[in-house]
Formats: structure tokens, C-alpha cells, sequence
């Protein structure tokens, strides 16, 4: 089987090293001009955990997990608000989770597939054929595959050009995210090893280690209205006031931090013909679910897998099973985002504070198996399903 994947993220990335594995030939396109180093830290676990098992490389996956010691809320003025160490987190997952860069796993998952990825590239487009699909890549080349895959996120080319518009799909949760990095070696000791959160009501700044030196800023805030035409004065407007950790922050602010709508993809179907998605092209949760990548992984696998136990010439029904297994648990965990939203960026003071408080109960007697139990939902795995 001939497989084109439009995207080499973490869905493309894994789904290409599945098909490789089955014995396909894979083709990567990339719209990047090259691979992306940067990237948010996230905690990793369930079906992405479970999926990096399966694939052998676990030790390389702790390998280039962060050396978090925890999360600590701060007030504005500085001062400690609660939290959770990182022992006690991790017992929640049952020692299943680690913290890592996004670009971290990106890089992990290049060098397990060790493969020629074409960047500067993206689909132009295709058309469906009954042995096939004929692609036309934006370097003007002309190829044919048995399979198309859309795994180029929540902005997705292919999903447009199956399915139509982005607003047809894309569902706002009513807040803005921003993320940048910077050099700050004075506010990098300050922060130390933690994973440190200041809050407002509707407003929510986290602050982390990027390495020696370097911190990453990771910021939300309640806005149901378009992306501003400057990123880094509305980031600068809405974040100001918030104490001096945020306000140093502030200033390391660039002139393009990635600023984006936070939001979910819903779609009745993910295929048609000979051409599918997968990835936050289909499935995205949104930050406020903080699955995306583990969600990219098992979608990935799921898919390898229903290829592989039918064959390419029985690609619809694959194509089918894969939907019909995914769907579900992905209604599942969107639901999960937009129930947890308010209590990520809480709207009222009070809030904030019982947010903080149950997160503190983690480091208590049995809180863990307490939030674990809690947490269910949050943790389940669709490799395991």
C-alpha cells in the first residue's frame, strides 16, 4: 500500500511509522519549511503512553521527559496558592505519565522513523478514482496513492478540501491561548524546576523551564470574539496587572508569539473515498482537554491497525471500522474539555481558589487514588479500549 500523509506532526509522524512497520511505502508532506523545535510542555499519558509502549521506546520517551518538580499556583503578588508535586501527580496515572515537550516527542518520533519527509509542502489537491487517489502536491508534482491521509491539524487543507470551510467545523470554547519562549536566566531561577500557574478570573499565565536559562510562557484568557490583527499588544493589554512574574514575562513578549482560538473540530465523518483524516484534523479537543498529542498517537495506531486487518483493497470498510472505534472516544474526551474549560481559566475568584484547593488534596493520604478515581475519563486509553 502507498500512503501520502499531508502533515509530519505527532499524528503523521506515528501513523507513518505503523505503516512502515506493516511494510507500506509512505510518503511525508510538510507545509514547514523544516522540523519544528518548539513547542508547549504537556503531560503525556493514556493512549499516547500506551501507543509509545507499543513501539518499543518507552526508555527513549523518559529519556526527554522534563525535570518538573511539580505544579504551584501563585497569587499575583508571588505568593504560593496550592498545587500538586510531581509524585504525587504521577501516582495518579499509576506512574504512567511524563512531562515533555511537544517538540521533544516530535523529535523522538522522527528519528524512530528515520525516513525522507518533504518540507515546504502541502496537498494542492486530488481526486478520488477507484483504484486510488491522484494527488497534486504545491511543488507541482503529480503522484498516485492507494490512500491520502489529512494529518495537518486543526487548520487541516485536506479536511477542507473533503469536507469544505474551516467554520463549518471548527467549535470555539470562547477563549484565546498564546505561547512563547524566551532567555531570562534571573526569572529562570526564580521558577526553578516547577511548573508555576498565576490566575484572575478569565486569565491564566503558566510559567516553566525550557532549559538552561530559558523559559516558556503559555497563556489563556476568556474571549469569544476574532484573532487580534497584533498578537503581542492584545497579549500585553489583557495579561498586564498580574503580578511582577507575569509583567517580566510580558516584556520578553516577541512580535509573533503563536496565538490561536481554542477551539474543537466536530465533524459527522472523517473519510471519503480513498482519503481520510486523523490528528486534530479530526479529533482536536482542545488545550483545555491537554490530550492532543496522546489523542494523535492513538488515532494514529488505531488507524495502522484497522489497514492492517484488512488489506488495502478492503480500504473503505478500514477506513469505516477506524471511525466508528475513534469516534466515540473522541466525543468523549471533547465533552471532557468543554466541562473542564472553567475550572482551567476559572471566570470568579472563588473558583480559582476551590480549583487550587482540590488539585492540593493530590499531595494528601490517598488524594491520589481520590483524583485518580476522578479522573477515569481522563486517563482512558483507546489502544486499550
Amino acid at each position: 500500500m502507498r500512503t501520502l500523509i499531508c502533515g509530519a506532526g505527532i499524528a503523521g509522524l506515528t501513523l507513518a511509522w505503523w505503516l512502515r512497520r506493516q511494510g507500506g511505502e509512505v510518503v511525508l508532506v510538510e507545509k514547514a519549511p523544516g522540523p519544528r523545535s518548539d513547542g508547549y510542555a504537556m503531560d503525556f499519558f493514556g493512549s499516547g503512553y500506551d501507543v509509545v509502549e507499543r513501539m518499543g521506546l518507552l526508555d527513549e520517551l523518559h529519556a526527554i521527559a522534563g525535570d518538573f518538580s511539580g505544579l504551584q499556583y501563585l497569587t499575583p503578588a508571588g505568593r504560593p496558592a496550592g498545587g500538586l508535586p510531581y509524585p504525587a501527580f504521577r501516582r495518579v496515572f499509576n506512574n504512567r505519565v511524563v512531562s515533555i515537550m511537544r517538540g521533544n516527542l516530535e523529535r523522538m518520533l522522527r528519528i524512530a522513523l528515520d525516513t525522507e519527509i518533504r518540507y515546504g509542502m502541502s496537498v494542492a489537491e486530488f481526486a478520488d478514482h477507484p483504484d486510488g487517489v491522484e494527488v497534486a502536491t504545491t511543488d507541482g508534482a503529480v503522484e498516485r496513492f492507494d490512500l491520502l491521509v489529512g494529518a495537518d491539524g486543526i487548520h487541516s487543507t485536506v479536511r477542507a478540501q473533503l469536507f469544505g470551510p474551516e467554520e463549518r467545523f471548527l467549535r470555539p470554547l470562547g477563549f484565546h491561548t498564546a505561547s512563547y519562549m524566551f532567555e531570562d536566566a534571573g526569572l529562570a531561577d526564580r521558577i526553578g524546576r516547577k511548573f508555576a500557574m498565576v490566575a484572575l478570573p478569565g486569565r491564566m499565565v503558566g510559567l516553566y523551564p525550557a532549559g538552561p536559562g530559558r523559559l516558556a510562557a503559555s497563556l489563556t484568557h476568556a474571549d469569544p470574539g476574532d484573532l487580534p490583527e497584533d498578537p503581542r499588544r492584545r497579549i500585553r493589554e489583557v495579561y498586564a496587572g498580574m503580578g511582577g512574574l507575569v509583567d517580566r514575562a510580558l516584556r520578553h513578549c516577541p512580535a509573533d508569539p503563536y496565538y490561536d482560538t481554542v477551539a474543537q473540530i466536530r465533524l459527522t465523518g472523517w473519510h471519503r473515498g480513498s482519503a481520510t483524516l486523523v490528528g486534530d484534523a479530526c479529533q482536536a479537543v482542545s488545550l483545555m482537554a491537554g490530550q492532543g498529542s496522546s489523542m494523535a498517537m492513538g488515532g494514529a495506531y488505531v488507524l495502522a491497525e484497522e489497514l492492517a486487518s484488512g488489506g488495502w483493497r478492503d480500504m473503505p470498510a478500514a477506513l469505516a471500522r477506524y471511525e466508528q472505534r475513534m469516534a466515540p472516544f473522541v466525543a468523549q474526551k471533547q465533552e471532557i474539555g468543554r466541562n473542564t474549560a472553567r475550572w482551567m481559566v476559572p471566570a470568579r475568584q472563588w473558583e480559582i481558589n476551590v480549583r487550587n484547593t482540590v488539585m492540593g488534596l493530590g499531595a494528601l493520604p490517598g488524594g491520589a487514588a481520590l483524583m485518580g478515581r476522578s479522573m477515569r475519563g481522563l486517563a482512558r486509553s483507546v489502544v486499550t479500549a
